[in-house]
């Protein structure tokens, strides 16, 4: 488990919110009127007033696809005391994920959010399972207290991009 608490951020890791492609992010169970953008956007974040809330139960699955290759040093998580979230599985790349087969599949980590982690001090993960990732899928399982709700105030990742080659750019050498 890789809950160690990072004192600092590396100064080379960035917040990676440029980097999420929107149009594919995904969260189910969210309330309606408290949903992922509360948690996870520039502007709604900052505000504590606003959160991400589950709704039938205290399980939230959410998936963010991101825009080019990341790599993923660590992970914020903001909550409340009691309805923050507890046990969370990171899973690197794995698309089309739900609650009937969540558990089918062995997570790249598993956190244990304490309170104090919920308060701003940002977990690092296992870097090496977090090297080459295109999408990444948050399965909260369950909050602080046990209770039918869990909200999340913040989400912040941090790691760094990944320097590829734009494969559409190179062009066939030709014999002579």
């Amino acid at each position: 488990m890789s809950a160690d608490s990072a004192s600092a951020i590396q100064r080379s890791q960035v917040d990676l919110l440029d980097f999420i492609d929107w149009s594919g992010v995904e969260c189910l169970n969210q309330s309606s009127s408290h949903s992922l953008p509360n948690a996870l956007k520039q502007g709604y974040r900052e505000d504590d007033g606003l959160n991400l809330e589950s709704d039938a139960d205290e399980q939230l699955l959410i998936y963010i696809p991101f825009t080019q290759v990341i790599k993923l040093h660590s992970i914020f998580i903001k909550g409340p005391e009691e309805e923050g979230p507890k046990t969370v599985k990171l899973f690197s790349n794995k698309e089309h994920m739900g609650f009937s087969n969540v558990n089918d599949f062995p997570p790249s980590d598993t956190l244990v959010l304490s309170p104090e982690n919920m308060e701003g001090k940002p977990i690092i993960l296992k870097f090496v399972k977090f090297q080459n990732v295109r999408s990444l899928t948050i399965f909260i399982e369950d909050n602080q207290s046990g209770s039918d709700i869990t909200k999340v105030q913040k989400i912040v990742l941090y790691g760094t991009t990944v320097e590829t080659t734009d494969m559409k750019g190179l062009k066939k050498i030709e014999d002579h």
